[in-house]
């Protein structure tokens, strides 16, 4: 076959170190639309990018050039930098070390782009730290109950 062709939809989600509420409303549309510049400069573009205070999620198209966690080392570290140029109640921002990446079928895009939207009214009900666990056992990723949230 003469040429490649791919389509890999993948959900990823981090949270801000310790889970403080960073994410302030007056700086999340600009952080996320940042963000968003970052995995098209990748190759990688964010089909959607939402949360909450202490957490993002992100639908992206992931490259075929480049690997996973090279993305997501970018973009958590270009961001980072770039929201502490906006004021001195961002100077201890950073991003949480690990994350989640989730694979999305083809099929099950729309179905990911709503739960993304929704992260809002989700948080109204639930708790970060139980979506977390429970997007991880939907998924049948194992983890060790010792170091998954402290």
């Amino acid at each position: 076959m003469p040429q490649s062709f791919h389509t890999i939809p993948i959900h990823l989600v981090w949270s801000t170190k310790h889970r403080l509420p960073h994410i302030e409303p007056e700086i999340e549309i600009e952080l996320y639309k940042y963000m968003a510049s970052i995995f098209r400069e990748y190759d990688s573009p964010a089909l959607i990018i939402n949360g909450s205070a202490d957490h993002v999620h992100i639908l992206s198209m992931l490259s075929r050039t480049v690997t996973l966690a090279k993305l997501i080392e970018e973009v958590k570290k270009s961001s980072s930098k770039w929201i502490k140029t906006k004021g001195d109640q961002y100077k201890n921002f950073y991003w949480q070390t690990g994350y989640a990446a989730l694979g999305v079928g083809q099929y099950h895009i729309d179905n990911a782009k709503r739960y993304i939207s929704n992260q809002k009214e989700h948080h109204r009900r639930w708790t970060f730290k139980k979506e977390y666990i429970d997007l991880l056992n939907k998924y049948s990723i194992k983890y060790d109950k010792r170091y998954i949230w402290d």
